[in-house]
Protein backbone atom coordinates (compact mmCIF):
# COMPACT_ATOMS: atom_id res chain seq x y z
CA UNK A 1 0.00 0.00 0.00
CA UNK A 2 1.21 3.54 -0.71
CA UNK A 3 0.41 7.02 0.51
CA UNK A 4 0.75 10.41 -1.13
CA UNK A 5 2.66 12.92 1.02
CA UNK A 6 4.02 16.40 0.45
CA UNK A 7 7.75 16.29 -0.22
CA UNK A 8 8.39 18.65 2.72
CA UNK A 9 7.35 15.86 5.10
CA UNK A 10 10.28 13.68 4.03
CA UNK A 11 12.90 16.20 2.89
CA UNK A 12 14.26 19.70 3.32
CA UNK A 13 15.84 22.06 0.81
CA UNK A 14 18.67 24.54 0.42
CA UNK A 15 18.72 27.04 -2.41
CA UNK A 16 20.67 29.78 -4.05
CA UNK A 17 20.45 32.02 -7.05
CA UNK A 18 22.76 33.86 -9.39
CA UNK A 19 21.36 36.04 -12.13
CA UNK A 20 18.50 34.17 -13.78
CA UNK A 21 19.60 30.74 -12.55
CA UNK A 22 18.34 28.96 -9.43
CA UNK A 23 20.01 26.06 -7.67
CA UNK A 24 17.99 23.91 -5.25
CA UNK A 25 19.12 20.87 -3.31
CA UNK A 26 16.49 18.50 -1.96
CA UNK A 27 17.84 16.44 0.95
CA UNK A 28 15.80 13.42 2.05
CA UNK A 29 15.75 12.70 5.80
CA UNK A 30 15.40 8.90 5.68
CA UNK A 31 17.38 6.63 3.35
CA UNK A 32 14.30 4.42 2.99
CA UNK A 33 12.42 7.24 1.22
CA UNK A 34 15.26 8.32 -1.05
CA UNK A 35 14.64 5.83 -3.91
CA UNK A 36 10.99 6.94 -4.23
CA UNK A 37 11.89 10.63 -4.15
CA UNK A 38 14.69 10.06 -6.65
CA UNK A 39 12.33 8.21 -9.01
CA UNK A 40 9.53 10.78 -8.78
CA UNK A 41 11.17 14.20 -8.42
CA UNK A 42 12.82 14.60 -11.81
CA UNK A 43 13.82 17.50 -14.01
CA UNK A 44 10.92 16.61 -16.33
CA UNK A 45 8.47 16.67 -13.40
CA UNK A 46 9.63 20.16 -12.43
CA UNK A 47 9.19 21.37 -16.02
CA UNK A 48 5.68 19.84 -16.14
CA UNK A 49 4.72 21.18 -12.71
CA UNK A 50 5.89 24.76 -13.30
CA UNK A 51 5.75 25.37 -17.07
CA UNK A 52 5.15 29.12 -16.85
CA UNK A 53 7.98 29.68 -14.37
CA UNK A 54 10.70 27.43 -15.81
CA UNK A 55 11.67 28.94 -19.14
CA UNK A 56 15.04 27.22 -19.54
CA UNK A 57 16.73 23.90 -19.03
CA UNK A 58 16.54 21.99 -15.76
CA UNK A 59 19.43 19.72 -14.86
CA UNK A 60 19.38 17.24 -11.98
CA UNK A 61 22.49 16.00 -10.21
CA UNK A 62 22.25 13.01 -7.89
CA UNK A 63 24.30 12.87 -4.72
CA UNK A 64 23.19 9.45 -3.52
CA UNK A 65 25.66 9.26 -0.63
CA UNK A 66 24.04 12.43 0.80
CA UNK A 67 20.44 11.39 -0.05
CA UNK A 68 20.35 14.57 -2.12
CA UNK A 69 19.09 15.75 -5.51
CA UNK A 70 20.47 19.04 -6.81
CA UNK A 71 18.50 20.93 -9.46
CA UNK A 72 20.00 23.71 -11.57
CA UNK A 73 17.24 25.68 -13.28
CA UNK A 74 18.15 28.17 -16.00
CA UNK A 75 15.86 31.09 -16.86
CA UNK A 76 13.94 30.43 -13.65
CA UNK A 77 13.94 33.81 -11.91
CA UNK A 78 12.05 36.09 -14.32
CA UNK A 79 15.29 37.74 -15.43
CA UNK A 80 16.96 37.62 -12.05
CA UNK A 81 16.50 39.29 -8.69
CA UNK A 82 17.54 42.73 -9.93
CA UNK A 83 15.49 42.62 -13.14
CA UNK A 84 12.23 41.08 -11.98
CA UNK A 85 9.12 42.95 -10.90
CA UNK A 86 8.30 39.94 -8.72
CA UNK A 87 8.81 40.76 -5.05
CA UNK A 88 10.45 37.44 -4.20
CA UNK A 89 12.06 35.94 -7.30
CA UNK A 90 14.83 34.30 -5.31
CA UNK A 91 16.09 30.73 -5.19
CA UNK A 92 14.48 30.18 -1.79
CA UNK A 93 11.07 30.54 -3.41
CA UNK A 94 11.91 27.51 -5.55
CA UNK A 95 12.60 25.49 -2.40
CA UNK A 96 9.05 26.04 -1.21
CA UNK A 97 7.55 25.29 -4.63
CA UNK A 98 9.46 22.02 -5.04
CA UNK A 99 8.81 20.92 -1.46
CA UNK A 100 5.08 21.40 -2.10
CA UNK A 101 5.10 18.61 -4.70
CA UNK A 102 3.68 15.26 -3.60
CA UNK A 103 5.49 11.93 -3.61
CA UNK A 104 3.99 8.47 -3.44
CA UNK A 105 5.65 6.44 -0.66
CA UNK A 106 5.26 2.88 0.52
CA UNK A 107 3.49 2.55 3.85
CA UNK A 108 5.87 1.64 6.67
Amino acid sequence: MTRLVPLHEVAHARAGDKGNCSNVSIVVYDAGNYPAVKAQITAAKLKRSFPRLLKGEVQRYELDHLLCLNFVMDLALEGGVNESLNLDAHGKSWSFLILSLAVDLDDP
